[in-house]
């Protein structure tokens, strides 16, 4: 009797694999759960700051107000031009450190939409960031950017929303300073909105894409404080958890993803309709190296040896003719540096700057990899896509060519055990997970990297994070 209950379980469960079986998945009714909570707009509410990843903040001339990101119209920075390729790198030169190579460059807010000409009297919009602030007008947060602008009208209500838009380029940890200003910011507007006095404690929730989960976690644990310039880290006094109630990560490569170091070897040529980023430009970027994965999870390997590639010594880049290093390199190099006059001169230069941003992406991760807590009343959560096949580890041909020879589930651009900041990637299973970063929520998504946000598993589990879970 109980062999032919079992078969028939089973034979159910073949059966309902079948097409005629599927049925659509359901959906929870979010306006019927948040209406209530979404209007209770009271002193109570926390406010929260969006932070998007690289790519996803506007950038533009502060002088001559030229778009360098964030609109491929006519008139924009165009990187298969001269003069817009010196527009979109950051500046280079031997001796001065990372921090004072600055250029025109700000980023005057998130973007929630990419703008692109197709012919001269059509263009296109691709959604980028809009979805997380669509989720959190679900939420009913008022944006500050849209109030100031007159774009919505509030009503006199106070801003409960605030963008921070960066310079995607710069080092992570510069980035986390102004984070602190924008913070700053958006505790003064509360303050003046609720009529608080101005020392009155104001915590945020942070929801942050990607880098911007990086950007964060730095200003968590240092605060304001930069890396310092003789190699060493700052004091972990966790500076920054003190004005952060909920940080929230969606899809961030805490371990790093090979696709970084890829597109710094081969650039990035999006399609016909964009220009074409080619190595030496992005090479220039110091944030786009701190982007990479670990050498101790042995995530690139030598095809010929089996051993990983120590991918952050200069000489690895000069050997296989990458990036900043490569043999085709000087095209380039001739329209950022139009000043200098010969190859081997620029060549210089640009070593020079390779040296320096795969330095500072090092001291970056020591500092993120510490291991160590958050203290109390401050939560750490992160959402991870796993459903999607992911370049996990590159091979190294003996011509420097990059080959993908595994693929571990993640969300198409960074890995499920990246995300996590799994220790154990490299070295072989071990019970547990072994991350520094001590998570209290993890939650598993199963959409794409830029899909994660638009989610209704996402949208529904983040608006229970802000509106539902109880204020320490």
């Amino acid at each position: 009797m109980r062999s032919n209950m079992v078969l028939v379980v089973v034979l159910g469960l073949v059966v309902c694999v079948l097409p005629s079986c599927a049925v659509k998945p359901r959906m929870a009714d979010l306006a019927a759960i948040y209406n209530t909570p979404a209007q209770n707009i009271g002193e109570q509410r926390t406010p929260v700051v969006v932070i998007p990843g690289i790519l996803g903040s506007r950038i533009e001339n502060q002088k001559t107000g030229r778009k360098i990101w964030g609109a491929f119209t006519y008139g924009a920075a165009d990187a298969d031009k001269p003069d817009g390729a010196r527009e979109m790198a950051l500046p280079m030169a031997i001796g001065v450190p990372l921090k004072d190579l600055r250029d025109d460059g700000y980023s005057p807010g998130v973007l929630d939409y990419l703008v692109a000409n197709i012919t001269p009297f059509r263009r296109i919009r691709i959604g980028a960031y809009v979805d997380i602030l669509n989720t959190l007008a679900a939420g009913d947060y008022r944006d500050q950017e849209l109030g100031q602008s007159g774009a919505v009208d509030y009503g006199g209500l106070h801003y409960t929303c605030f963008q921070y838009g960066y310079d995607w380029r710069r080092d992570i940890a510069e980035n986390a300073a102004e984070l602190h200003e924008r913070i700053l910011d958006a505790q003064f507007q509360v303050r003046l909105g609720r009529n608080l006095s101005d020392d009155a404690p104001v915590r945020v929730d942070v929801v942050a894409h990607s880098m911007g989960g990086l950007v964060l976690r730095y200003y968590l644990r240092y605060g304001s404080a930069p890396l310092p310039e003789d190699g060493s880290l700052p004091d972990l006094n966790w500076a920054g958890a003190a004005n952060v109630r909920k940080a929230i990560l969606i899809g961030t490569p805490n371990a790093g993803s090979v696709r970084a170091l890829d597109q710094l070897v081969r650039g990035v040529n999006l399609n016909p309709l964009f220009p074409n980023y080619r190595p030496a430009i992005l090479g220039t970027m110091p944030s786009i190296y701190q982007l990479m994965p670990r050498t101790r999870h042995g995530v690139v390997i030598d095809t010929q040896t089996g051993k990983p590639v120590d991918f952050y010594d200069v000489n690895t880049w000069q050997r296989y003719g990458w990036g900043l290093a490569g043999p085709g390199a000087d095209r380039v190099l001739r329209w950022l540096l139009p000043e200098v006059e010969t190859e081997a001169q620029r060549r210089e230069i640009a070593l020079d700057h390779l040296a320096k941003s795969l330095a500072r992406a090092e001291q970056l991760h020591r500092a993120l990899d510490l291991p160590a807590s958050p203290p109390p009343g401050t939560k750490l959560c992160v959402f991870i896509g796993d459903a999607e096949p992911t370049d996990a580890v590159l091979g190294v041909l003996p011509d420097g060519r990059l080959r993908v020879l595994e693929k571990h589930p993640g969300d198409g651009t960074v890995t499920r055990a990246s995300a996590l900041m799994d220790e154990r990637l490299g070295r072989g299973y071990s019970v547990g997970l072994d991350s520094p970063i001590s998570w209290d929520r993890v939650q598993f998504i199963n959409a794409n990297h830029i899909d994660l946000t638009r989610s209704p598993d996402f949208v529904n589990n983040l608006l229970y994070l802000l509106l539902e879970t109880p204020i320490p």
